[in-house]
């Protein structure tokens, strides 16, 4: 039995020749390669009638990575963080870290309340409050029919 090293950068690694072109045909697509690679989490945003909720998946961060800030209308949540793989005294055949950042801003309406947004960070996702301003909370009232 031979072992044969796999190559990323030969093309024809498959045993069954042009196997690999279907599927790189399709995968590698822009669609599905900057997806794979893009590093800004998923984002949920609803409305009620007392506030904007944001919620943003990011697992494996702390609270304290985040960094969220308003300025004037635009609401912006970002975080940077380095991780390193090292073993001090050891020769290396592969060495690897890794660096992630995102930068989320979202356009606050102007009912946003953003003297009291608050947020909180549990099960790897960041929750967002976001009040509105007492003038802009939808009031409702029956009208009675005369």
């Amino acid at each position: 039995m031979t072992l044969v090293k796999f190559n990323p950068e030969k093309k024809n690694n498959s045993l069954l020749p042009g196997f690999n072109d279907i599927f790189e045909s399709v995968l590698g697509d822009t669609f599905f390669t900057d997806r794979r690679l893009s590093s800004v989490p998923a984002v949920n945003i609803s409305e009620s009638n007392e506030e904007y909720h944001i919620e943003l998946a990011a697992p494996g961060l702390k609270k304290d990575d985040f960094k969220v800030s308003v300025e004037r209308d635009m609401l912006t949540i970002s975080t940077a963080q380095q991780t390193e793989n090292n073993s001090d005294g050891k020769t290396y055949n592969r060495r690897e870290y890794s660096y992630s950042a995102f930068t989320r801003a979202f356009t606050l309406p102007e009912s946003a309340d953003i003297e009291h947004i608050q947020a909180a960070y549990t099960d790897g996702i960041l929750h967002l409050n976001i009040p509105k301003k007492e003038e802009a909370k939808a009031v409702s009232r029956q009208i009675e029919i005369q």
